[in-house]
This record gives structure tokens, sequence and C-alpha cells, in this order.
């Protein structure tokens, strides 16, 4: 690692330490005084405050950091050119692509940290902070259970089934009742049952009926006390995926629930858009400093520019990057684009625009 390398990888470090500090900062502020006067209505303890504040940062962190990125660059090459260094350094015969290379080697860096945050650190600490925000600073009872908000999963190729209440855990489920259709989708038999509980690895349904559906038009009824089933779901399946907190679920229980149960239709496009995402959306720093780099030589040649002018262009392409993200987002959830491609799209668009600029650029 030469002089120079570490002269302009610590200038860069500098810059965004301060840029991404006052980003946390701010947010911070908002996000504070928007929600403590609500907070303090319950006579919370200040340090149930300021966990629940301190278990959001990685959340705020992962949002703000490409913007961090994007505003450090601008500003750090506009300084860089202003004094000429930039010049000196070409006129050495020194090219652009082994300028760029320490800001791409930062990124990199930060992009593993998002990496991790996604994967992991995220959902866990959100559904830490939740926990404190209803439970410590609320005063709210712990729930025994909860009402589902998508009610309906399939549990099989030809089979669905509608839960009506799930407890906190995930055990026990209420008002289940379970669909197994035919061919040409034709209701071959539907089981009801007042609740499900799982033990030792296994459902069982308790208090229920069975109706037997048969080509003659005829139906048999059973009533049963208990009736063990057979199903790939698991409890954790329950309190996450299916009570609509897939964002709470780490890239691990996201494959181990893929593979429990092939997702299809609607909630398969959710759950693998928003996977996608979170892989893709990491990869954004590295493409900012492109986009950043590729904007500041074109706006300021040698002779460099403002800081406001800097911020400015920070905010205007982070803006359009979040609404070309969320578009595509919306439009992968809905089934408009394939899961990949809606993850992906805007990385893809925005990598193509700093390429070009990049391009463009005499060296």
């Amino acid at each position: 690692m030469t002089i120079l390398f570490r002269y302009l990888l610590r200038e860069y470090g500098k810059m965004f330490t301060m840029c991404f500090s006052g980003l946390m900062t701010i947010y911070l502020v908002i996000d504070f005084f928007e929600k403590v006067r609500r907070f303090l209505r319950y006579d919370a303890d200040w340090l149930d405050i300021l966990t629940y504040f301190f278990l959001k940062t990685p959340a705020i962190s992962y949002q703000i950091a490409p913007l961090a990125i994007l505003m450090a660059t601008l500003l750090t090459f506009g300084m860089l050119t202003r004094s000429h260094e930039i010049t000196a350094m070409r006129s050495c015969g020194i090219s652009l692509r082994w300028i760029i290379t320490p800001f791409i080697f930062f990124a990199t860096g930060i992009t593993l940290v998002l990496l991790l945050f996604s994967s992991a650190v995220i959902p866990l600490a959100a559904g830490k902070s939740e926990e404190i925000r209803t439970t410590r600073i609320e005063k709210k009872s712990p729930a025994s259970a909860v009402i589902l908000k998508q009610p309906w999963t399939r549990v099989g190729p030809d089979s669905l089934m509608q839960v009506t209440s799930v407890s906190v855990g995930g055990e026990f489920l209420g008002g289940v009742r379970l669909f197994q259709f035919g061919p040409n989708f034709q209701l071959a038999d539907m089981t009801e049952a007042d609740e499900a509980r799982y033990a030792d690895s296994t459902w069982t349904l308790y208090q229920g009926r069975r109706r037997q559906f048969f080509p003659d038009g005829t139906v048999a009824t059973t009533v049963f006390d208990r009736q063990a089933i057979v199903m790939t779901l698991i409890p954790d399946d329950f309190t996450t995926w299916l009570a609509g907190d897939s964002e709470l679920m780490t890239f691990h229980d996201i494959r181990a629930y893929s593979r429990r149960r092939p997702q299809q239709g609607a909630q398969a496009a959710r759950l693998q858009t928003d996977y996608y995402s979170r892989i893709a959306f990491p990869f954004v720093t590295v493409i900012m400093v492109l986009v950043g780099i590729a904007l500041s030589l074109r706006r300021s040649g040698a002779r460099g520019g403002g800081m406001a002018i800097g911020i400015g262009l920070a905010l205007a392409v982070g803006f359009c990057y979040w609404t070309t993200h969320s578009i595509t987002i919306a439009l992968g959830r809905g089934g408009a684009l394939t899961p990949l491609i809606a993850g992906w799209m805007a990385n893809v668009l925005f990598l193509s625009f700093g390429l070009y600029l990049i391009f463009k650029v005499r060296y």
C-alpha cells in the first residue's frame, strides 16, 4: 500500500466520517423529537428510550451509508481538484483508474458491513427494539396471541390453510381450517379445528371435524378430539412470515423457510423481492463512488466546486436512486417484475449511468 494510496484513503475516510455523523445526527434528532413526546406520556424510563434508539441505529446506518458515501466522494474530489492535487497526480502519469482505487476499496468495506447488517444485525435489533417499545416503554403486557394479517398460506402443492390467530411463540394456532384440492382445483377434503398445537416436531389438531367431498356429491363428516397432521411449517414460520414481519427474518431464516416450503403467488413475490433487495442494496455504495467521481470531474474539472453544490448533487442523486429503487421493489412485490430483476434493477441502471459518465471523462 503506497503512501499516496494511504493518503487518499485517509482523506476519504475522514470526509465519510463527517458526512455519516452529520446525517446520522440529523436523522436521530428528528426521530427522537418525533417520538419522545409520545414515549414520555407513558412515563417511560430514559434508559429504555435510549436503548430503543440505540437498537434503531443499525437500520438508520444501513439507509444513510450510501448517501454518505456519495456525499463524501463529491466533497473529497472537490477538495482534491480545488487544490490541484488531481491535476498533479495525473500530470505525473497516475491514471484515473488508480486514483479511484482507494475510494472503491473503502466503499467495498462499507458494502461488507452493510451486508452483515442486512443479513442478521438489523432483523435482530429491530425485533428487540419493538419488544422494548411495546413492553417496557408503552407498558403493554406481552400478548398471548396475535391476529394474523395474512391468514392464508399454502402448505402443500394442493393444500391451503387458514389460521385466525397465533400465539407469540407460534406453538398454538387458533381457528384452523385445512383445504385439500383434487384435480381441476375441486375441493376434496376440508378439516376444521378450534386449535392446533406443536409438540415433539408434530402438529396436532384439537376439537375438530373433517368433511370429505366425493365425486357423486355426497359428503362424509367425521368429528375428532385430536388428530395429528403432517405439515412442514414450524412455529417460527407463523411468528414471522405469516404475521407480516418478513423484514424481521434473517437471511438464514428466509433460506430455511424457503427450503421447508417452496413459495408461490403473492407471498413468494414479496419474500423473494425483499430477499434480493436486501442483498443488492449494500452494493450501491460502490456504485455511488463511481457516480460521485464522474459527476465531480465533469462538474469541476481541475478547478473544484463549492461544498453546497456537492451536497446538493448528492441529495439529488440519492433521491433519484431511492425513487427508482422503491418503484422497482413495488413492481417486484406486485409480480410485474421478477424478484431478481426488481431487486437489482436500480443498481444496474445507476451503475450504467456511472460508467457512462466515467468513460466520458477525458483522462
